[in-house]
């Protein structure tokens, strides 16, 4: 049977987890509100 405890303590995460996670949170990737609003500005500085 197995021991969960034991199990837990010999759990290590992934280093390919930890690497993805930081190009994630590190990248400024612009959503859609980000592009909206940039049109927006051009636009108002055009007229």
């Amino acid at each position: 049977m197995l021991n969960y405890d034991e199990e837990i303590k010999k759990f290590h995460p992934s280093l390919e987890v930890d690497e993805t996670e930081d190009a994630i949170y590190n990248n400024n990737i612009k959503d859609i509100t980000d592009v909206v609003l940039e049109m927006l500005k051009e636009m108002k500085e055009n007229n």
